[in-house]
């Protein structure tokens, strides 16, 4: 098996692609230690010390190292718990524990104004077709959280939430093409 790693824009994060499915149904992000206990995968990224974020894509694993990390001797022993978990075909995540598991589902966030439903409806197709798979290629994702009075409410994740270039993602990038494709868009904010 190989196991290819690409740079994101965000230069603390990789990422990694086993050259398979890594998530059945959407994605997750892990931010710490608790939140990594759910998956044996992420929870011995996390052990490795200097890993401060683990995010899990469709077919990729973005890695986040601490500020200071040594990328060059971090890089092999990630590549090698990948490898091992990918080879032995354990679980990602522990059997039963989903269930105590609260993961935001694309809809949380605040209550859209039914008049607005079709504004709505364009605002998350453009970001299903256009900008969550431009997202995952640089190692993150992108969830819809609202639509109120012009400004459009997203969530970055994975290797995008700590971007230095995140803000620019959001401004020129996806508020840009938003409101190109839907004038009723004025602006777009990070949730």
């Amino acid at each position: 098996m190989f196991i290819e790693t690409e740079t994101t824009p965000n230069p603390a994060t990789l990422k990694f692609l086993p050259g398979e499915q890594v998530m059945d149904i959407g994605t997750r992000e892990f931010r710490n230690d608790d939140e990594a206990a759910a998956s044996p995968l992420a929870a011995a990224l996390f052990d490795l010390g200097d890993v401060t974020g683990v995010f899990f894509g469709r077919d990729f694993i973005s890695v986040t190292a601490a500020p200071g990390a040594d990328w060059s001797a971090l890089k092999p022993q990630v590549v090698a718990l990948l490898l091992d978990h990918f080879v032995t075909a354990t679980p990602l995540f522990h059997p039963g524990s989903a269930a105590g598991i609260v993961v935001p589902g694309e809809d949380e966030g605040f209550d859209d104004d039914p008049a607005d439903a079709d504004i709505v409806a364009q605002i998350r197709e453009l970001i299903e077709t256009r900008v969550r798979p431009a997202v995952a290629n640089d190692g993150g994702d992108i969830i819809y959280r609202g639509f109120r009075d012009g400004v459009v409410y997203l969530v970055m994740q994975g290797a995008c939430s700590g971007c230095p270039s995140s803000t620019a993602t959001l401004k020129n990038g996806i508020e840009s093409l938003l409101k190109h494709y839907v004038p009723e868009v004025t602006e777009v904010r990070a949730a």
